[in-house]
C-alpha cells in the first residue's frame, strides 16, 4: 500500500510538470514615463494672454515629447531628464538657462543638478556665467569627477575643458528678464524647470535648473544644485525636482524629505509630496515640486497660484496643466 501511495505521488508530480512545465510567468507589464516642470509662482489665468499660455503648452510638450521618445526607444532616465532640461533651458520662457533672471549686477548666474537613483551618484553647478546648458555641466560633474558640485569660474571652466558649448554672459539676456529687474528689483515668483524620469530598467533620475532669484547678491546659492534640496533621486523611493524659495527648500532639504517619508512612514508618493508642501507652507515658503515614484506615480504639488507642469505615462497621452484648478 505505502508502494502504492508513493507511486501515486509520483504520477501526480509528473503529470503537473508536463501540465507546467514551459510555461512563461507571467509578467509585470514594463512602466517608464515623465514628469516636467518649468517652475511655480503667481500664474494666473487672468494675468495670462492666449498667445503667452499657447507659448508655455507648446514648449512643454515639445520637452514632453523629446524626452518620452528617449525613455520609448529604451535609452537611460538620465539621458531623457538631460534632454528635457536643455529644452528648457535653451527657452526664454523660463526662468533657466537662456531665459534666466538678473542679478543685482546686471549678470546672469545660472545652477543646476542632476541625480542618478540608481547609483545615488549626483553632479551640480553653481553661480556659473559662460555655460550654455547648465544641466549638462551638471551631468559631466557626476561622471567625469568624483565631486559633486563646482561652482564659479572653476565650474565655466570646467565645462569648457569637457569641450559644452561655451557663451558670452550676454546671450542670456533677455529684454523681459532686464525690464523685471530695473522696473521692480523684487524677486521672481516663477521659472525654474525640472523633470523626473523612469526608464524600462526602472532607474529613475532627476534634474533641476535655475537663474535663481532676481536682483540676487553676493553670490547667493539656492536650492537647485543642492542635493536633497531641490533634487532628489533613489530607485527604491522615488525622484524629486523642486522649484520655488530656495531658502526654504534647503532649511526643509525638501526633496529628500519626500524619499524619507516614503521609506520611514511608508506613505505613497502623492501623500509624502502633499505633506512636504504643507510643511513648506507652515515654515512660511512657497513653491512646488515634482516626483515620480519606482511604479510610475507621479505627484505634482504646490501652494503657490499655479506651476507649469506635465507629464507622460506609457499607454496614455501627455497631460499639461498651469492653473491651481
Amino acid at each position: 500500500m505505502k508502494v502504492t501511495r508513493i507511486f501515486k505521488k509520483l504520477i501526480m508530480v509528473f503529470i503537473f510538470t508536463i501540465m507546467y512545465c514551459g510555461k512563461t510567468p507571467i509578467q509585470s507589464p514594463i512602466i517608464y514615463g515623465l514628469v516636467i516642470h518649468g517652475g511655480a509662482g503667481t500664474i494666473t489665468k487672468e494675468k495670462m494672454t492666449s498667445e503667452k499660455e499657447a507659448e508655455y503648452r507648446g514648449k512643454i510638450m515639445e520637452a514632453l515629447t523629446a524626452g518620452y521618445k528617449i525613455l520609448e526607444r529604451g535609452d537611460p532616465s538620465l539621458d531623457a531628464v538631460e534632454a528635457v532640461v536643455r529644452i528648457m533651458e535653451d527657452s526664454p520662457l523660463f526662468n533657466a538657462g537662456k531665459g534666466a533672471v538678473f542679478t543685482n549686477a546686471g549678470t546672469n548666474e545660472l545652477d543646476a543638478s542632476i541625480m542618478d537613483g540608481s547609483t545615488l551618484q549626483a553632479g551640480a553647478v553653481a553661480g556659473v556665467k559662460t555655460v550654455k546648458n547648465p544641466i549638462s555641466a551638471a551631468r559631466e560633474v557626476m561622471e567625469k569627477t568624483w565631486h559633486v558640485m563646482l561652482s564659479g569660474d572653476g565650474a565655466d571652466h570646467f565645462a569648457k575643458e569637457q569641450g559644452l558649448e561655451i557663451v558670452d554672459n550676454n546671450y542670456f539676456f533677455t529684454e523681459r528678464r532686464w525690464k523685471a529687474l530695473k522696473k521692480t528689483q523684487e524677486v521672481e515668483k516663477h521659472g525654474t524647470v525640472g523633470c523626473v524620469a523612469l526608464d524600462k530598467n526602472g532607474n529613475i533620475a532627476a534634474g533641476t535648473s535655475t537663474g535663481g532669484l532676481t536682483n540676487k547678491r553676493w553670490g547667493r546659492i539656492g536650492d537647485t544644485p543642492i542635493i536633497g534640496a531641490g533634487t532628489y533621486a533613489n530607485n527604491e523611493t522615488c525622484g524629486v525636482s523642486g522649484t520655488g524659495q530656495g531658502e526654504y527648500f534647503i532649511r526643509g532639504n525638501i526633496a529628500y524629505d519626500v524619499s524619507a517619508l516614503m521609506i520611514y512612514r511608508s506613505l505613497t508618493i502623492k501623500d509624502a509630496s502633499d505633506q512636504v508642501i504643507d510643511k513648506l507652507s507652515v515654515s512660511g515658503g512657497k513653491g512646488g515640486l515634482i516626483a515620480m515614484d519606482r511604479n510610475g506615480n507621479i505627484a505634482m504639488s504646490f501652494n503657490t497660484e499655479g506651476m507649469y507642469r506635465g507629464y507622460r505615462i506609457n499607454g496614455s497621452e501627455s497631460v499639461i496643466k498651469i492653473y491651481s484648478h
